[in-house]
């Protein structure tokens, strides 16, 4: 059973115990009523009958044409004469006795339903008073009828409305069904289901799309990703190949120079491979958020930096800050900075790393940026005109962004005054 029709018998389900349990609240109601109707009757010719015993006009009588029937009873529990039939119980005589208040209750006579009084009258003596109640039985008999046929109709119009409403209410889901296959046989998550209105399946719509978007943002940057680094990745190859087969070839006393040169191109091959490796993780971090001091991890970056650029000069001033973050991808994306900004410098030059509060700034005293390629720095494999002849792949930076972007941070680069480029990392406060 899909779910269209599971909603579609539940809200005919519902609708059909409300219909049945209003029909019969209504005959009981109506039951009621006509008793009190019934008694109504029976109290005022109770109240003649007494008149008429009261003056000695009283005559036991039982007119079945009017449909009445009285007689007196004794608190011994016989009946002054004429016995006229009526139905007779202990708590008549308790009633004639004064021991028991006036009741009703429905008795049958002669085959026939009746409605009968008990209440007393002194002297020892009740009376008992009745009247034919088979139309008030055959009344109940037709609007039990009239209630069943209307329940059985409320149901049928209920199962309808419950299918045209859920047949209504399902259309977006079956839209959204209808996306959600489509994109799963073409594997293209670029379509879009339009959305109107603002209830929970259009919230629903929305947040689908929204998924859509990020689902073909991140599989436009995976295809980009690996075209870029199967275009990055050749060149390395292409030259380790080609000295490979020169090694053979060269003599002993040039080996050892291939070799250096395999050696470092084995080297570049790996820091690619292993910056990709960072890329692939995504833009959320890997490992568990946690409070650290900022202070400590970029002096940490910067001994290690100096270790790597031992002809540059890098220039402190920390102070002390706390940020919630992941080490190991911070780590990683100060150390990135730090390399950039080394790769860049001057012969000897002067690298000045600044933290306050919860911003790091790396400034270098190199040619700068060019304008042009200033939006782009960040970019995966990106490499500026002026930069393309040295060692690198293009993928620091882009590190750096991917890092900034998981833990919520502002990531600028700009021209220093006075030359150079200065790279500004905000964290939130941890």
């Amino acid at each position: 059973m899909n779910l269209r029709t599971r909603l579609a018998v539940t809200a005919a389900a519902a609708v059909a115990v409300a219909i049945v349990g209003a029909s019969a609240v209504a005959y009981v109601i109506v039951g009621r009523s006509l008793d009190r109707q019934q008694d109504f009757v029976l109290a005022q010719q109770a109240l003649q009958a007494q008149r008429a015993l009261n003056s000695g006009t009283f005559a036991p009588d039982c007119s079945w044409p009017i449909s009445q029937c009285a007689q007196v009873v004794r608190a011994s529990g016989a009946v002054e004469p004429p016995d006229l039939g009526l139905p007779l119980t202990a708590q008549a005589a308790e009633v004639a006795a004064g021991r028991r208040a006036a009741f009703y209750s429905d008795k049958v006579r002669a085959g026939a339903p009746v409605r009968m009084l008990i209440t007393p009258i002194g002297g020892g003596r009740a009376l008992q008073i009745a009247i034919r109640s088979a139309e008030v039985e055959r009344r109940m008999d037709q609007a039990s009828i009239a209630l069943a046929l209307t329940s059985l109709g409320g149901v049928a119009v209920a199962a309808l409305l419950g299918f045209l409403v859920a047949r209504s209410g399902l259309r977006p889901v079956a839209r959204l069904t209808g996306t959600a296959e489509r994109v799963a046989a073409t594997r293209d998550p670029g379509y879009r289901m339009q959305v109107t209105g603002h209830d929970e399946l259009a919230r629903l719509a929305r947040s689908f799309n929204t998924m859509l978007g990020a689902l073909e943002e991140s599989v436009t940057a995976q295809r980009r990703l690996v075209a870029d680094a199967s275009h990055e990745l050749r060149t390395p190859l292409t030259a380790l190949r080609a000295d490979l087969d020169l090694l053979d070839r060269v003599p002993a006393d040039r080996g050892p120079r291939v070799t250096a040169r395999l050696n470092a191109q084995v080297g570049e091959l790996t820091n690619l491979v292993n910056d990709l490796i960072e890329l692939a993780r995504g833009d959320e971090p890997s490992g568990q958020f946690e409070d650290l001091r900022l202070d400590l991890l970029v002096a940490h970056c910067v001994e290690t930096a100096r270790l790597h650029w031992p002809e540059i000069t890098f220039e402190t001033d920390l102070a002390e800050c706390v940020v919630s973050g992941v080490p190991a991808r911070l780590t990683r994306a100060v150390a990135n900075i730090l390399d950039n900004a080394a790769k860049y410098s001057p012969q000897a030059g002067t690298v000045e790393v600044r933290l306050r509060g919860t911003t790091l700034t790396v400034r270098d005293h190199g040619p700068g940026i060019d304008p042009d390629d200033l939006p782009f720095i960040f970019d995966r494999f990106y490499r500026a005109t002026a930069s393309r002849g040295l060692p690198g792949s293009g993928l620091g930076l882009a590190i750096v962004a991917q890092v900034a972007q998981a833990h919520h941070a502002d990531l600028r680069a700009e021209p220093a005054p006075g030359g150079g480029t200065l790279v500004r990392l905000t964290l939130p406060s941890g």
